[in-house]
């Protein structure tokens, strides 16, 4: 099939077009699309573009807020006030799950306001990088509570009243009495302490409602301990009035020691004395990469085992991999059947959906097929690719038709509310609750670096290149001043992974299923910013798909058995939440083929992560093929071949050539990159981790006692590639190259 898409000269025509470059996209929603809700739930004094698809995002979407999971508290801003709750107890778990949210009714306390019984709404105040600060008004009487991930700390302030705090049944006292300021209490066997300011007294002592009398201030703080020693409460007391008021996340790149460091920095306002600096609890992949000086205090969370810091900062350390722009031409396949498969492909005729989400798994595969249609040979198959990868992003790139008026679809459309941009036709909420904008335009930029690899002027800012910059800034923005978009929207820089939800609209909190098309997206990012020479995007690409790689093998595959549950039957997590861990379902269906692949697909050239822990991958396929009964699959038994291949190539191969006439692949992947993917790693193995190199592109595989170290080159000049066993690679200009030893 020869795909082609003509323009007639270039028309800048309607009223909210936007033009960059080549491309444009609206300001003006096309007729009958849906979009983001008017109501936006935030105070006058935010002033950037709100965060979407965080973990504490319900709060700007709703009148109050759902349950949200600061791990390791569980919060909920409601009517009353300040609902909190410590899950770490009572997480327990089974064959669905590891369930740790707050339920219903839950309550370990709520934090109210004396002269208030129902505040009309809560608003998000402020926000920074992983704290939010939402705010309860009712006439002249106010309270703004600050909480983020990792703090056991709840900060307030208030004005026109009192603290007030109300529980199902009076706590106990352990420490302190009604003419201290401070209290230690237990409830439902969870320990807090209670700091109010220096004079202050308490009533209600003896009952489930205690009021802190501010003694003229305004401010009062709500620690999480995590045993009942009166030398820990004074060990919280030491922080307790060192408010947090700004979190920051900042991230270098080291190409010499293909490292990412990622620094968290905590600026605090001391309310009494002098002290700096905060208590904060890291998840395990953080304190498994960090050289920070450990506290001996932990508390549980449904990710695992959070273990503490004190100070204003801490650093990581996480070992970059690499990526390529397609896997070599080294595989142990035969040349002409992999090109009879490409030209299997090149016959296709594309008539599935074109919404962004659909059309961006086509855009995936064809990007995929573009490269082993150059390693076979196959000029005018490669060209084809090639041209309707174009067609269709150039389709989507500009929001005017031929003749200047607005395109009813097939556009980007920027809410200036929001601050984002939705493509039309949307799917699964990318439009009216901004979901998966990470996951759908990930394929658009994948497709456009594979573009920018054979043709650097499409992808040139007199072109095209500043709408595929718009898509990324749109869902991994790195500029925190950005004053069309926020912050890093999908990627969450505490809890090291994306979220996929844009309202996170559950009791279970914030959402994400697939992971692995998060880092298809990122990778989109590394090798769209290589190829362009924009080394910011491409270093922020390698630490978004550095971090979020990290997270998946501690969360969703518990690759070293240190995270789950012990009573959690399953080798691999499906979706993650905030309160929870599923290991049994994804959105539509419980298939085991499914449940397990989501997590895989789409295979490509930055999958190689996948290959990081083969005796963890034997683990998971032996639960599949358990979970099944067999192997006799149903669906995407492509990808479960490709998986397979990680561990057992021999077996890939064999199943592969026994189906390999009936078999029908996943929407996004191809027979041609199934079999190419299968023998690659059929001769080279998998990842050695022992050895990086100092350029981006690259891999080194182990099979054996053999290495093959294997780099691609963006440049137009030969370059020379060092690994960190002392191996020197001289890779030709726009090309590969390997060496095996």
């Amino acid at each position: 099939m020869v795909f082609s898409l003509l323009f007639s000269t270039q028309v800048w025509g309607f009223p909210g077009e936007v033009p960059l470059g080549s491309g444009s996209y609206t300001t003006v929603k096309p007729s009958g699309a849906v979009d983001a809700p008017d109501t936006l739930y935030q105070t006058s004094n935010v002033t950037g573009k709100m965060p979407t698809n965080d973990w504490w995002s319900n709060l700007a979407w709703d009148r109050y807020s759902e349950r949200q999971y600061p791990h390791p508290l569980a919060v909920q801003n409601q009517a009353d006030g300040f609902r909190v709750y410590y899950p770490g107890p009572g997480i327990t778990a089974n064959d669905s799950c590891i369930c740790g949210w707050m339920g219903t009714d839950d309550h370990d306390l709520t934090l109210s306001h004396s002269d208030v019984s129902s505040f009309p709404d809560a608003k998000v105040d402020g926000f920074s990088d992983w704290f939010v600060t939402s705010h309860f008004e009712s006439d002249s009487n106010r309270m703004s509570v600050t909480y983020g991930h990792g703090s056991p700390y709840i900060y307030a302030t208030l004005t026109g009243g009192d603290p007030v705090l109300r529980f199902a049944d009076a706590p106990q006292i352990w420490s302190g009495s009604a003419d201290s300021p401070v209290l230690g209490i237990t409830v439902n066997n969870r320990h807090y302490a209670l700091f109010g300011p220096t004079g202050s007294t308490w009533s209600g002592i003896g009952s489930n409602q205690l009021t802190n009398h501010l003694n003229g201030n305004h401010y009062f703080s709500i620690a999480l301990l995590p045993d009942n020693k009166k030398e820990t409460l004074q060990k919280f007391r030491q922080y307790a009035y060192s408010h947090v008021t700004d979190t920051r996340v900042e991230w270098s790149v080291d190409s010499d020691t293909s490292s990412v460091q990622t620094t968290f920095s905590f600026t605090t306002t001391a309310k009494e004395g002098s002290q700096t600096g905060t208590i904060f609890a890291l998840y395990p992949h953080q304190w498994k990469n960090t050289e920070e000086s450990l506290l001996p205090y932990t508390y549980d969370s449904v990710r695992g085992s959070m273990k503490t810091v004190e100070g204003q900062s801490f650093t990581t350390t996480m070992r970059y991999h690499g990526v390529l722009p397609s896997l070599p031409d080294l595989g142990s396949y035969d040349k002409s059947t992999l090109a009879r498969y490409v030209d299997e492909a090149a016959e296709e005729n594309y008539t599935g959906a074109e919404d962004t989400y659909w059309l961006g798994k086509r855009l995936g595969k064809v990007a995929t097929l573009a490269p082993i249609a150059e390693q076979v040979g196959n000029t005018d198959a490669a060209n084809q690719f090639h041209q309707e990868l174009k067609s269709r992003l150039e389709d989507y790139l500009k929001a005017s038709d031929s003749q200047g008026n607005l395109k009813s679809s097939r556009l980007f459309y920027y809410n200036d509310r929001w601050g984002t941009l939705i493509g039309y036709p949307d799917s699964f909420g990318s439009a009216d609750e901004l979901n998966d904008h990470h996951f759908h335009y990930g394929y658009f930029i994948q497709a456009a670096a594979e573009i920018a690899r054979v043709d650097p002027s499409w992808a040139s800012d007199s072109r095209w290149g500043r709408m595929v910059k718009l898509l990324i800034r749109d869902f991994a923005n790195g500029d925190r001043n950005d004053s069309m978009f926020s912050f890093l929207r999908n990627f969450d820089p505490y809890a090291g992974h994306s979220w996929a939800s844009g309202h996170a609209g559950f009791g279970d909190g914030n959402n994400n299923e697939s992971s692995s098309e998060a880092m298809n997206a990122w990778t989109g990012l590394i090798l769209w910013g290589e190829a362009t020479n924009d080394r910011a995007i491409r270093d922020l690409g390698i630490y978004l798909y550095t971090t979020e790689m990290n997270a998946i093998q501690e969360y969703w595959f518990d690759v070293d058995g240190q995270n789950h549950h012990s009573d959690f039957t399953r080798a691999t997590a499906s979706m993650i939440w905030g309160g929870k861990t599923v290991g049994d379902a994804t959105w539509w269906t419980a298939n085991p083929e499914e449940v397990h692949g989501i997590n895989w697909l789409p295979f490509q050239a930055g999958s190689l992560y996948l290959t990081h822990h083969p005796e963890y991958t034997q683990k998971n396929y032996d639960a599949l093929v358990r979970e099944n009964g067999g192997t006799d699959w149903d669906k995407w038994e492509d990808l479960i071949w490709m998986y397979r291949a990680i561990e057992n190539p021999d077996d890939a191969i064999r199943q592969f050539q026994a189906r390999v006439n009936a078999f029908e692949p996943e929407e996004g992947n191809s027979k041609a990159n199934t079999y190419h993917w299968i023998h690659n790693l059929h001769a080279l193995g998998t990842t050695d981790l022992t050895v990086t190199a100092n350029h981006p592109l690259y891999a080194v595989f182990k099979k054996g006692d053999r290495k093959t170290y294997v780099a691609y080159n963006m440049s137009n000049q030969p370059k020379t590639v060092t690994f960190s066993d002392g191996t020197r690679l001289t890779v030709p200009a726009n090309g590969f190259g390997s060496h095996q030893n």
